[in-house]
């Protein structure tokens, strides 16, 4: 009897076994988790280096370097010395061409226009990269905390909030030096703050700042002020009674009187005067020190914003002929309007499918169902259908993927997953290789390989969208209709 004991105690467990022993102890450790992905993202700030001094391609993002340039802009100002012209106030950020953001950013920059040699003048002027990669872990640790409401197991949370955490392309873009992890951070705070800390008042505050940073999360009002009726918003759960017939006609006719007060409750009227409140200030405040080009180029631009290189967007081609159209001569400007005159310009209608899908349609039909799923689905849309798509807007839905992929057809059935990241990945591929030629070697590919690769990819997004919708839409046969207040 010994010997046997002895004999299975020393027979080695099956590999599987052993590696689902790893996996669920990695996953099980705060630790080990966020430790990955801090060391994901130092390898990659110190790869980020090497490959910057050594390589005629750059690491760093083009737009890291705008940033740094208006925060060195602002940084002269604040010595005393001169900006230039345009803006009206000294040391101001629009001084750099092409800084199309709030000066809130720069600000957040300042330190590396620190003058300084050697390894600490590189770290100064990298720390804007260590703040956006430490944003990143902050919307994973936030990530962790909503997936906890949603499931039993804190290791099942932190297993799905890995899906940002250890992705290797939000930690490449924020090492690069984008600033898209700010605004996953915050959005990450918005869900929390909305579904698990239920204080409308800072979600209000977080929004206002989320618009005033990036233009896109207005998208995510009318979905949040759409939840929160009477019984989402609610902080303890009374159970239902019955109740009689009378009653029930009474409760029906009082009900009716009370629609409108019930409709703008306490909740709804703190989000919304708290983000007009928060975004109005930030505005006012960003106008006095920096005037109209604050405007103009914070946010007027996006308006009528002609942007084609680097652009995944099936507007792309359009966008190209009406950036050429601009700097054509007067006679072919004369002749294409005898003709096209009277149509407006397409960058400017290319917001009538994305803001009537994203703000109205999918908040109104899928809000109440499942909010953070219909967050997804509405940033999904408004980068799909955006005129400009680059890679780094795919970090604006991929911060609230975590969210919806527990419950999602994508996961429960692992060919659709796997099926739907490989034509998401290879619609990329396609067009990028299209770019590469037209912009690399010179080779005009606008129509047809780069157009009918920006159809493909658009028409991959919106395949995966559909999927997307029909999650959420599925969840009501589950639960069953709410009544709607």
């Amino acid at each position: 009897m010994a010997s046997s004991a002895a004999i299975r105690r020393q027979t080695p467990q099956p590999k599987g076994n052993e590696a689902r022993s790893a996996v669920a102890a990695f996953f099980g450790s705060a630790a080990a988790v966020y430790g990955a992905a801090a060391a994901l993202r130092v390898v990659l700030l110190v790869y980020g280096l090497w490959q910057d001094a050594h390589s005629p391609v750059k690491y760093t993002d083009i737009d890291y370097l705008v940033f740094t340039d208006a925060a060195r802009f602002v940084a002269q100002g604040a010595r005393g010395g001169s900006g230039g012209s345009g803006s009206g106030a000294r040391g101001s950020p629009y001084d750099r061409e092409t800084y199309r953001y709030t000066p809130l950013l720069a600000w957040l920059l300042l330190p590396t226009a620190t003058e300084h040699g050697g390894l600490l003048g590189q770290a100064l002027f990298a720390s804007g990269k260590m703040l956006f990669a430490a944003a990143d872990l902050v919307a994973g640790v936030l990530l962790e905390r909503v997936l906890r409401e949603q499931l039993a197991a804190g290791r099942s949370a932190r297993m799905y909030a890995s899906v940002w955490l250890l992705n290797p392309m939000v930690a490449a873009i924020s090492t690069r030096g984008s600033a898209e992890g700010l605004l996953g951070a915050l959005v990450a705070a918005l869900l929390w703050a909305v579904l698990v800390a239920r204080r409308p008042l800072l979600a209000g505050l977080l929004l206002g700042a989320g618009v005033h940073l990036k233009i896109y999360p207005f998208i995510y009002a009318p979905a949040i002020f759409w939840w929160m009726d009477a019984e989402n918003t609610r902080t303890h759960r009374i159970p239902s009674q019955p109740i009689t017939a009378r009653a029930a006609k009474a409760k029906t006719a009082a009900g009716s009187s009370r629609s409108l007060s019930a409709f703008f409750s306490p909740a709804r009227l703190q989000l919304a005067l708290a983000s007009l409140i928060t975004f109005v200030v930030l505005n006012v405040a960003m106008y006095s020190l920096y005037g109209f080009p604050f405007l103009q180029h914070t946010y007027l631009h996006h308006v009528t914003r002609i942007d084609h290189r680097h652009n995944f967007s099936p507007y792309n081609t359009q966008l190209y002929l009406s950036s050429a159209a601009a700097v054509a001569s007067p006679q072919t400007r004369l002749a294409e309007q005898s003709w096209l005159g009277w149509l407006p310009a397409i960058e400017s209608l290319a917001f009538v499918p994305q803001l009537l899908l994203a703000t109205v349609l999918l908040p109104l039909i899928l809000a109440k169902k499942d909010l953070a799923a219909t967050m997804l689905a509405q940033t999904f849309a408004f980068v799909a259908f955006n005129k400009v798509c680059t890679s780094q807007y795919f970090l604006w839905y991929m911060v609230l993927l975590p969210v919806y992929l527990p419950q999602s057809s994508f996961l429960q059935s692992p060919r659709k997953g796997v099926l739907a990241l490989v034509l998401w990945v290879a619609g990329q591929a396609a067009w990028l290789q299209q770019g590469f030629l037209l912009e690399f070697l010179g080779q005009s590919t606008f129509v047809p390989g780069l157009w009918l690769a920006s159809l493909t990819f658009f028409a991959v997004n919106c395949w995966i969208l559909g999927v997307i919708v029909t999650d959420v839409g599925a969840k009501v046969e589950d639960s069953g209709e709410k009544q709607v207040t």
